[in-house]
């Protein structure tokens, strides 16, 4: 059996409390430092930075319930304030054009992609590089891909890659899965015969 005096419980009490105290007073003593913080300058307005960054993204997309588009992209940016409304993909993006099959019908790949919300347009830049069904390659610095009317097309210089031939041209329009287009300005023909 343990016997206690009536002290014993009042010393720790009061051991307890002036720990308390020398804690929180060290506490206040810190923050009233003289020393200035170098902190960045306050967002105001949410308008220029994204609501989401989401990294690493693989992700299905559907046009009235049906999967239309499969997106791989390294990162992922929504800015819904900006006027107008986008999506930022600038550190890569491969994008899928699927049938209804889920078969793809055409794939992009580019360096940086930004897709406007309100237009329904994909805006593809820098090393642009396409493939359609037929093993056909196309290459251009820059192209739009408009999900209201299904179409692609770009008024940059235009390199098509087929079985025996390159086209190369300034100005183009296709359909989504890049089988039926069109050069605008038609700059040559180059045959060539694959050595591999």
């Amino acid at each position: 059996m343990i016997h206690t005096t009536g002290q014993q419980p009042m010393i720790i009490r009061t051991y307890l409390a002036t720990v308390i105290m020398a804690v929180v007073s060290s506490f206040f003593c810190m923050s009233c430092s003289n020393k200035d913080k170098q902190l960045g300058p306050a967002v105001t307005s949410r308008d220029s930075t994204s609501v989401i960054t989401t990294r690493g993204v693989d992700m299905l997309i559907s046009e009235n319930g049906i999967i239309r588009y499969h997106v791989i992209a390294e990162e992922w940016k929504i800015f819904d304030k900006m006027d107008p409304p986008f999506y930022s993909m600038e550190q890569g993006v491969t994008l899928e054009i699927l049938d209804s099959l889920m078969q793809v019908e055409s794939m992009l790949v580019a360096d940086t992609a930004y897709y406007l919300i309100d237009d329904e347009i994909w805006h593809l830049i820098h090393e642009v590089h396409a493939e359609n069904i037929k093993n056909e390659e196309f290459d251009t610095p820059e192209l739009y891909v408009n999900n209201r009317t299904n179409r692609m097309y770009s008024d940059s210089i235009i390199h098509i890659k087929q079985e025996k031939q390159i086209l190369v041209g300034h100005g183009f329009e296709s359909n989504n899965n890049l089988t039926e287009y069109t050069i605008r300005k038609t700059e040559g023909v180059f045959p060539f015969t694959d050595t591999e």
